[in-house]
């Protein structure tokens, strides 16, 4: 018996090992041009995170630009999509539904008593092509309207095309997803996954969102480590199998990556090559799974070669051009010549990597007159009550009043100064239990003689906030800025100074 388990706990080992780790010209890529790739993402991309190339099987470069770190979770957004998918092909594959299920059949408490033929019509696999029918997004409505049940208000949106025919993206979709997938076997998504692909990956600790019924997300919320979403990749690069072991049938990998319904007719745009079941199409023959502001899972079978990336950026198309301009033209199918030089380059450039601090001095004119003096807000819907600039013996510090209570946000100067903050509702929703609670990590420095400029990161996110604050007389001007946004990215507060007495 003792013999027995020693083996399975052998087996078990095998099976759930890490990604390998190998040498860039040893996998047929020069470490030249790994290198030039992140100079050039550096240069011209605001602001990736993270990133793990993988090669014949072998991650061959990854970094991770501080504040964030390798240990640290990110949040996917609609990358999220695939680990759902995948949920959906585990289950198909067990047998516990099919492609061909009619979506009303699984809720018949739920939707309506007469569907209209359309949504009679729709499908599993519409769902996961986003050919589901429907115009728009139907996420709005569930998250927004006084129907608190997000199943009964995708079945109440109206469904203008034939299931199978149109493609929209419906972050909704993905959604009934999830509900289908809890309803058939009785587990959240996270929890089905668990055993069936997060363990044999060693993905550990991530979390997922969830609606008000219990249901998660499943079109975003998951929050996962890069080299977790690599390792996705690569059960995908290998149709499924994992160190010898099958987890997911060639045939769903087939499916989920081909494609099965067309986006677009632009030549040159990774958004218009075909959609699969929540996977894109690329350029290049490749595919990928993808999230809002550049979380990225890209496959490339003609290299055997897998990128993840993690980032904060606008421009989602440009980092995906750089990457088929630097990386795939290095990519050789035998090894190449040691280059001990280059390979010195940029395993010193990887260690290196950082986000840059604000630039500007570490003192400013204005200081004496304004450090620890407070500034109150009029109601403003950033839910700011009131702000002060403070030094002590760990540096410069802002405190801050919110609708969360009192926050400390510590501003490095020429350095990330690390931290927690409940900033605003937007950001924090309360994911694996975390209250609220978000880490981050702030630098600041006067960029003028009556200007402090505090950029912080929230390290598990996409989000940068650029909090500008003018001195002038009893008045602070205040401006907001985020990197990214679903809505508007800037304001301005002006705050104004609080009697002592107050």
């Amino acid at each position: 018996m003792k013999k027995m388990l020693a083996l399975s706990v052998f087996l078990f080992a095998c099976l759930s090992r890490a990604l390998e780790t190998g040498e860039p010209e040893a996998e047929g890529v020069s470490s030249r041009a790994i290198l030039g790739w992140v100079d050039a993402v550096e240069r011209d991309v605001d602001a990736l995170h993270s990133f793990v190339l993988v090669r014949h099987g072998k991650i061959i470069a990854e970094g991770w630009w501080g504040p964030y770190e390798k240990d640290r979770p990110h949040m996917l957004y609609s990358l999220s999509k695939s680990f759902t998918s995948t949920a959906i092909g585990l289950a198909v594959d067990e047998g516990r539904l099919s492609l061909d299920d009619k979506v009303v059949s699984f809720f018949p408490d739920k939707a309506p008593a007469q569907p209209g033929e359309n949504l009679a019509r729709m499908r599993v696999r519409d769902l996961l092509c986003m050919g589901s029918g429907n115009h728009t997004d139907t996420l709005t409505p569930m998250k927004e309207g006084r129907e608190t049940d997000w199943v009964k208000v995708f079945f109440a949106q109206p469904v203008e095309h034939e299931p199978g025919t149109h493609f929209c993206y419906n972050t909704g979709a993905t959604y009934m997803l999830s509900a289908i997938l809890q309803k058939t076997t009785g587990q959240k998504v996270l929890d089905y996954l668990t055993p069936r692909l997060f363990e044999p990956l060693g993905i550990q600790s991530a979390t997922w969102e969830v609606s008000p019924q219990g249901i998660q997300t499943g079109g975003y919320g998951l929050k996962v480590k890069t080299r977790d979403i690599a390792a996705l990749g690569q059960l995908y690069l290998r149709k499924g199998d994992w160190n010898g072991k099958r987890l997911l049938s060639e045939k769903w990998v087939g499916l989920a990556t081909s494609k099965q319904i067309g986006n677009g007719d632009k030549p040159d745009s990774d958004w218009s090559q075909g959609y699969g079941f929540q996977f894109w199409r690329c350029r290049n023959n490749a595919y990928r799974g993808d999230g809002a502001f550049g979380q990225y899972c890209v496959v490339m079978p003609d290299q055997d070669a897998v990128l993840a990336v993690t980032s904060g950026l606008g421009d989602m198309q440009q980092v995906l051009d750089l990457a088929w301009a630097h990386l795939l033209p290095a990519m050789r199918p035998g090894p190449l010549a040691a280059d001990p030089a280059s390979r010195t380059q940029l395993t010193n450039k990887l260690s290196s990597l950082t986000l840059r601090p604000v630039a500007g001095e570490r003192g400013a004119p204005a200081a004496s007159g304004v450090l620890g003096k407070t500034y109150t807000f009029g109601d403003n819907e950033k839910g700011l009550q009131s702000l002060s600039l403070n030094q002590d013996d760990n540096g410069l510090f802002l405190k801050l009043r919110n609708v969360h209570g009192e926050q400390r946000i510590d501003c490095g100067f020429n350095r990330w100064a690390k931290g927690e903050i409940t900033f605003e509702k937007a950001l924090t929703q309360p994911v694996g239990g975390t209250n609220g609670r978000q880490a981050i990590a702030a630098a600041g420095a006067w960029a003028a003689p009556d200007l402090y400029v505090a950029t912080v990161y929230f390290c598990e996110t996409p989000f940068r906030l650029t909090l500008s604050l003018r001195f002038k007389e009893d008045q602070l001007l205040l401006n907001l800025e985020y990197n990214v946004a679903f809505g508007p990215k800037k304001w301005q507060l002006i705050g104004r100074l609080t009697p002592p007495h107050e």
